[in-house]
């Protein structure tokens, strides 16, 4: 169980990076992205043949990054200059995705269990520490150092997001989610800023993409699909349980509700009567209850106040009526 809960949280922490970039698509610019489903697996492909091609797995988890935001661009293109539905946009652009991805690949399927990727250099260089956490803590699994490196690469991460929508252009980006017209008027180049902002979201998704084909042990050509609602259900999780009032609570909010949804996943299907195949329907009752059940909560709330607060005039009214 222990150990169950502790790989739950070593691919919550590597899907968190995905989180943040759907956050950036869906929450930042108010872009239905869903060029995702297959920019987390160009990032796979990308990494996966760059790495079996004998390039070191830090620069091919980095070409990873580079070809998610071409791809996000891409989309961009399509919606800004072709005019064409933003859904629709990442409709096709998830399709076109697809074959090229196999052209990447060559093969629905490649292998990394023999090759040295980022988790096994991370793991061989804490080897050392190994002996004296397994003395002070022997219910800590051996790949807990894979954990740390998430924490650390998740932390970056964040930060830059954080500082990076701050910035002129951060501000900008967000005016466009905001208000695209209003940012128009005042000769903002909003084509352009559409565009950076897909490239940086689906870059952080392809990112994503490899560290979990490194951390699997393969690519495959059917990996993502689901991913964007996967994206989408740590972003609502984590809203909804720790908020969203300002950007640096936000993006810790979304990789917090990755966490809990892969935990929330790997504890539903120790139910008996669940099985692996079920995770899509899981997901979705997730995602459902996330969405329904703090409204309800609110619009109970509401009626309270509005209960509290005719009472209060009521027995206003009252002693008026007993005054006179």
């Amino acid at each position: 169980m222990i150990t169950a809960l502790f790989s739950s949280v070593e691919a919550g922490l590597l899907y968190a990076l995905m989180a943040l970039g759907v956050y950036i698509s869906f929450r930042v610019l108010d872009f239905p992205d869903l060029t995702v489903d297959g920019s987390f697996v160009t990032g796979a492909a990308v990494a996966s043949v760059l790495i079996v091609g004998g390039v070191n797995p830090f620069i091919a988890s980095l070409a990873a990054l580079g070809a998610g935001f071409f791809a996000g661009c891409a989309t961009g293109l399509l919606h800004t200059k072709g005019k064409i539905n933003p859904l629709l946009s990442g409709i096709l652009m998830m399709i076109a995705l697809y074959s090229i991805n196999l052209r990447i690949m060559d093969k629905p399927n490649v292998p990394l269990l023999q090759q040295e990727t980022v988790m096994t250099i991370i793991t061989k260089a804490f080897q050392l520490f190994d002996q004296a956490l397994a003395t002070i803590f022997p219910f800590v699994p051996k790949t807990w150092a894979i954990i740390v490196f998430g924490m650390f690469l998740v932390a970056v991460v964040k930060v830059v997001i954080d500082v990076f929508l701050k910035t002129e252009i951060g501000l900008a980006l967000r005016a466009v989610g905001d208000n695209k017209k209003m940012i128009a008027s005042f000769s903002g180049n909003t084509d352009r800023l559409t565009m950076i902002g897909l490239g940086l979201s689906n870059a952080l998704v392809a990112f994503s993409g490899a560290l979990i084909a490194q951390y699997s042990g393969f690519s495959d050509i059917g990996m993502g699909i689901g991913m964007i609602v996967i994206g989408l259900a740590s972003v609502i999780i984590g809203e909804a349980l720790f908020g969203a009032k300002t950007i640096v609570r936000a993006t810790l909010a979304v990789i917090f509700g990755a966490i809990v949804y892969r935990i929330v996943i790997t504890l539903a299907l120790r139910v008996q009567f669940l099985e692996t195949g079920d995770v899509k329907l899981i997901t979705a009752m997730i995602v459902i209850l996330a969405l329904v059940v703090p409204q309800m909560v609110a619009a109970r709330a509401e009626k309270k106040r509005k209960a509290r607060k005719r009472g209060a005039a009521v027995a206003s009214t009252q002693a008026d009526y007993e005054s006179v």
